[in-house]
């Protein structure tokens, strides 16, 4: 049996997929109304190449300083006192 915890976080992971497939169709009508003229080989290229490089966010989504990733141990480390 799940524990409510387990049943939460799948819950959120569930909205959090159903959020993504809805922005996704969004942004294939957008591309439709951008290009009527292009077919639909070229605007699944295109979508494809919105999902790669996703102008105005190229380094993520979130909030706060770019680093290298995988982060090193040693940085790993001295960062985790921060953590919650």
């Amino acid at each position: 049996m799940e524990s409510s915890k387990q049943k939460q976080i799948a819950e959120r992971f569930r909205v959090t997929c159903e959020l993504f497939e809805a922005g996704c169709e969004i942004m294939r009508q957008n591309l439709k109304r951008r290009h009527p003229d292009l077919g639909t080989a070229e605007l699944h290229v295109r979508f494809i190449e919105w999902l790669r490089d996703r102008p105005g966010a190229e380094h993520g989504d979130a909030p706060g300083i770019l680093v290298a990733w995988p982060r090193s141990k040693s940085r790993a480390r001295s960062t985790r006192q921060w953590l919650p």
